[in-house]
C-alpha cells in the first residue's frame, strides 16, 4: 500500500523560505514520476513541480527561479524547497505519484502573510 506523507508547511512572512518533505512507504520512489501540488482556496488543484525518475524537473511559471524539488532515493524522500516566497504561494501542498493510479498525501498547510 502506497503511503505518502507530507510534512514542512506553516506560517512564513513574505520573502521568507520552507522545505515541504514527502516520505513514501510502499513504493520506491526513485523509479517514478514525483510532484508537488497546490491548492489554494476557492481554486482548482495545480501542479507545481515534478521530478522524473531521471531526474529531469519541471516547475510551473510562478515558481521558477523560485522553488526547487528534490529527492532522496535512499530516504524515499522527495522535497520542494520554496524561496522567496510570496501571498499568492498560499495553499495546501499536496505530494502525488502515479503507480496504478492517483495516489496523494494528506497535504500540508503552508501561508504567506506579514
Amino acid at each position: 500500500q502506497v503511503q505518502l506523507v507530507e510534512s514542512g508547511g506553516g506560517l512564513v512572512q513574505p520573502g521568507g523560505s520552507l522545505r515541504l518533505s514527502c516520505a513514501g512507504s510502499g513504493i520506491d520512489f526513485s523509479i517514478y514520476t514525483m510532484a508537488w501540488y497546490r491548492q489554494a482556496p476557492g481554486k482548482q488543484r495545480e501542479l507545481v513541480a515534478s521530478m522524473a525518475s531521471g531526474g529531469s524537473t519541471s516547475y510551473t511559471q510562478s515558481v521558477k527561479e523560485r522553488f526547487t524539488i528534490s529527492r532522496d532515493n535512499a530516504k524515499n524522500t522527495v522535497y520542494l524547497q520554496m524561496n522567496s516566497l510570496k501571498p499568492e504561494d498560499t495553499a495546501v501542498y499536496y505530494c502525488y505519484v502515479r503507480r496504478y493510479r492517483d495516489h496523494w498525501g494528506q497535504g500540508t498547510q503552508v501561508i504567506v502573510s506579514s
